[in-house]
C-alpha cells in the first residue's frame, strides 16, 4: 500500500469540521427577563421558542412562546444561564441576532437586533427578513 492510499483511507486524515456558529445570543437583560418568565411560569419550562411566521405588513413576524421540551430538530442556544430554542426553519433568518429586553412607560417586549433584516414595518410589529448567507 502506497502513502497516498493510506491517506485516503485513514479517517484521521479528514478535515476537521468548522464550529458551527451560535445563531443568537442575548443581552444581560433578555436574559434575565427569560429567567423570570421561567420562574413565573404556570408550568415547567426550559426556556424560550423563538421563530419567524409569514404575516404582518411587512411580510414577517417573530414569535416568541414557552418551550416545554427539545424538539429533535431544534437549534438549541444556550446563553448567560437560559436555554432558547430555535424553530429549525428560522435559523438562517435568525443567524446572527441579538436578542434584547425592552421596558418604557408605553410597553415590554422582546427586541432583536437581526443583520438579516431588510426593512420594517412603521408600527414595529413585523419585518422582512432575508436568509442569511452561510
Amino acid at each position: 500500500m502506497t502513502d497516498m492510499t493510506q491517506a485516503a483511507t485513514n479517517p484521521a486524515s479528514k478535515p476537521k469540521a468548522r464550529p458551527r456558529p451560535q445563531v443568537m445570543k442575548l443581552t444581560d437583560a433578555a436574559a434575565q427577563r427569560v429567567l423570570e418568565l421561567m420562574k413565573r411560569a404556570d408550568s415547567e419550562i426550559i426556556g424560550l421558542r423563538v421563530g419567524v411566521k409569514n404575516g404582518g405588513c411587512a411580510g414577517q413576524s417573530y414569535t416568541v412562546e414557552y418551550a416545554h421540551e427539545i424538539r429533535p430538530a431544534d437549534e438549541v442556544v444556550e446563553d448567560k444561564g437560559v436555554k432558547i430554542l430555535i424553530d429549525p426553519k428560522a435559523v438562517l433568518f435568525l443567524l446572527g441576532t441579538e436578542m434584547d429586553y425592552r421596558a418604557d412607560k408605553m410597553q415590554a417586549q422582546f427586541v432583536f437586533k437581526n443583520p438579516n433584516e431588510v426593512s420594517a414595518c412603521g408600527c414595529g410589529e413585523s419585518v422582512q427578513l432575508k436568509p442569511a448567507q452561510v
